[in-house]
């Protein structure tokens, strides 16, 4: 499993070798190979190894953006027009058995590439929904393996459902599981570790996340500003990563905020967004 999905292109070769569906795409071992690929463009070129968080991934709209691709491995992917991107969390016991979280809309920062807000349960329709839990079930059970699979999806303009990527661990989509959630991505986890029946997957109170990023002109030792008003926000939950050290574009924590009001949820969030800011001071 591990061997699989550490690469991006292994990855995309397990997705087409059990004919779940996933975007179009070409495996390189330069970037000169992209202009024998034309048809896949507007694409996404992503480093077969190395990239996370936004990294190890480069957009190559037409031709002219050739000479920013990665001369190493990489896969070369056709863009998708994206209506929604999804996380689906599954856990798998020792036996076989699964659970699946509700899953979660994540709302991506897109000069970062980072995940900026996400939203429990998914704002999405009942049919989609049945797409995305057999094609995420579809991925999981293949693998053969107990364990946490964070399964990645893209909703298109038509409503059909693309695997990005899996993860195979506890991961970010699934941190507001920890006060959301009757059974947390890692009590969960310790549950299938040690042989335990799995736990309840049920929501508590429909959640948003917010992911807490180091502010773009900042780095050096971190300071977060606007931390005591976060913590008067009722049922907001601050979770700081411990890093000493900020940059532009790290994650330094989330904060989750539990409500039954859609609308509760964003105005919190954007309210956290804007008094809550990680900056660097002089020692």
């Amino acid at each position: 499993v591990l061997r699989t999905i550490k690469n991006k292109a292994a990855q995309k070769q397990y997705y087409t070798a059990h004919q779940i569906p996933t975007a179009a795409y070409t495996i390189l071992q330069s970037a000169t190979e992209i202009s024998e690929h034309q048809h896949l463009l507007p694409a996404v070129q992503k480093l077969a190894e190395g990239g996370y968080d936004g990294r190890g991934v480069q957009v190559i709209d037409t031709l002219g953006d050739v000479s920013k691709g990665f001369n190493e491995q990489s896969v070369l992917e056709k863009k998708v027009r994206i209506k929604k991107e999804i996380a689906q969390i599954v856990a798998v016991d020792q036996q076989g058995k699964n659970v699946l979280y509700p899953p979660v809309e994540m709302i991506f920062n897109p000069g970062l590439n980072l995940l900026d807000l996400q939203l429990c349960p998914a704002d999405i329709k009942q049919n989609v929904l049945w797409k995305v839990e057999a094609i995420a079930l579809a991925v999981v059970r293949n693998f053969n393996s107990p364990g946490i699979f964070a399964v990645e999806l893209f909703v298109d303009e038509n409503d059909d459902v693309l695997v990005n990527e899996t993860a195979p661990r506890v991961h970010n989509s699934g941190h507001h599981t920890i006060e959301a959630h009757y059974s947390s991505q890692f009590d969960m986890l310790w549950r299938i570790i040690l042989g335990y029946p799995l736990g309840n997957t049920k929501p508590i109170l429909s959640s948003i996340m917010v992911n807490i990023i180091g502010s773009e002109g900042h780095a050096g030792p971190a300071h977060y500003e606007g931390l005591e008003d976060v913590l008067r926000i009722d049922n907001a939950f601050v979770h700081i990563y411990g890093k000493l050290q900020t940059k532009p574009g790290r994650k330094m924590g989330h904060v989750t905020v539990l409500s039954n009001e859609k609308q509760d949820l964003i105005h919190k969030a954007n309210k956290i967004k804007q008094a809550l800011q990680v900056v660097s001071r002089e020692q």
